[in-house]
C-alpha cells in the first residue's frame, strides 16, 4: 500500500519492567501510552517483553514459564486492544506467547479498530522451553504506511530487515531488551556495573556515561542505523531501561529516517517517552530504496544454502565456540 499523507507521528518508549508482574507493567504502558498520546503520537512502541519482564525468564523453570504465558487472545492483549481503542492510538508491547503447547517470546502491535498483529520472535534464545517464530510480519495500517515487526535478535541478522522491506514495509517497528548484555564477542557489548545504577542519584553522569558509552549506545551505532539506511525504511527503536534481573539495560530509545539519521532520542538513563513525526516523503528517494532497485537476484542463491554449521538460537547466541576460519558456502 502506497502512503497518501506526508507524516505520521510516532512514539518510542523505555522503561524497567517489573518482574513476573502483569498488572504494574501494564499499567506503566496505560499511563506513557496516554502521554505519547497527549502529544499527538499515533503509534506508541513499547519494548520486548515489557509486560512481563525479561531476562529473569531465562531462570524459571518451563512450568513457571506456562503459567506466565498466555494467548494471543489473552487478556493481556485484550488490555492493550482495549488501552488502543480508548486513546485512539495504535499500541505495540511484548509479552510471553502460548499457542497449545508452544511458547514464544511475542510482541502484539494494537490498532484502535480492534485489529491485531502478532510477531513471534524469529531468533528466540532466552530458554530451551521457547520456541523461534517461523514467519515475518508484515502488515497495512489504518494510517497507509505498511509496517513490520522484528523483535532485538531479529534485527541483527540482516536478511531479516531486508526481507520485510522487500515485502513492502515502510516503518520498522523494533522492540528490544538489550544493551548492558555480557557478549561473547571481544569486542561486543559488556555488562554495565550495577552500582551505577543504584548511585544514580548521587552520580547521574556516571550513568548516563555508561548507558551512552561503547556498551549501549555506542554499540547500537555500530549497526542499528545502518539497518534503516541500507533498507530505505523507518526504524522505531524501543528498549528497556535499568535492572533486569542481573543486568543493566541501557535505553537509549530512538527514532531512524530512511538514510539511517536519528530524527529524535532520549538524553536520559530513565524512563522516557521519544516522540517524532516520519516525514514519509523522504521515502521514495532514500538511498538504501534506491538500491533495491538494483540488486541481482539471480546471484543471491548462496543466501538460502544452508553452511551445515547452522546452529539454533540459544546455541548460536550463547555459545563460546568460534566460527572455523574456513566457513564458506559453495555452490
Amino acid at each position: 500500500m502506497s502512503h497518501s499523507r506526508s507524516d505520521f507521528r510516532v512514539s518510542v518508549v523505555q522503561f524497567e519492567a517489573r518482574p513476573s508482574d502483569k498488572s504494574a507493567n501494564v499499567a506503566t504502558v496505560r499511563r506513557l501510552a496516554a502521554e505519547a498520546a497527549r502529544d499527538g503520537a499515533e503509534l506508541v512502541a513499547f519494548p520486548e517483553m515489557c509486560l512481563l519482564g525479561y531476562w529473569h525468564l531465562t531462570k524459571v523453570t518451563t512450568q513457571r514459564l506456562r503459567e506466565l504465558a498466555e494467548p494471543a487472545d489473552g487478556p493481556l492483549v485484550q488490555a492493550l486492544r482495549d488501552l488502543a481503542t480508548e486513546l485512539g492510538v495504535g499500541i505495540g508491547a511484548g509479552f510471553l506467547e502460548s499457542a497449545g503447547e508452544s511458547l514464544y517470546n511475542s510482541y502484539a502491535v494494537c490498532f484502535p479498530d480492534g485489529t491485531v498483529h502478532v510477531h513471534r520472535k524469529l531468533h528466540a534464545f532466552e530458554h530451551e522451553a521457547i520456541s523461534s517464530g517461523d514467519r515475518y510480519t508484515v502488515f497495512d495500517t489504518p494510517w497507509g504506511v505498511r509496517m513490520a515487526i522484528l523483535i532485538c535478535w531479529d534485527n541483527n541478522l540482516v536478511e531479516n530487515v531486508r526481507a520485510v522491506t522487500l515485502m513492502g514495509a515502510k516503518v520498522l517497528i523494533a522492540p528490544h531488551q538489550t544493551g548492558g548484555t555480557s557478549s561473547r564477542s571481544p569486542h561486543g557489548m559488556k555488562v554495565i556495573p550495577s552500582e551505577l545504577w543504584h548511585n544514580r542519584a548521587i552520580d547521574p553522569d556516571a550513568l548516563l556515561a555508561a548507558v551512552n558509552g561503547p556498551w549501549g549506545l555506542g554499540w547500537l551505532m555500530r549497526w542499528l542505523p545502518s539497518r534503516a539506511h541500507d533498507n530505505g525504511i523507518f526504524l522505531l527503536f524501543s528498549n528497556g531501561i535499568g535492572p533486569d534481573d542481573d543486568e543493566i539495560r541501557t535505553g537509549n530509545a530512538m527514532i531512524i529516517d530512511p538514510y539511517g539519521r536519528i530524527v529524535a532520542e532520549t538524553p536520559v538513563a530513565d524512563e522516557a517517552v521519544v516522540t517524532a513525526d516520519l516525514d514519509l516523503d523522504l521515502l521514495p528517494l532514500s538511498t538504501g530504496r534506491r538500491w533495491l532497485l538494483g540488486r541481482r537476484p539471480e546471484l543471491y542463491g548462496v543466501l538460502t544454502q544452508r553452511s551445515g554449521l547452522e546452529r539454533d538460537a540459544r546455541e548460536a547466541r550463547h555459545s563460546d565456540i568460534p566460527v572455523p576460519d574456513d566457513f564458506q558456502i559453495t555452490g
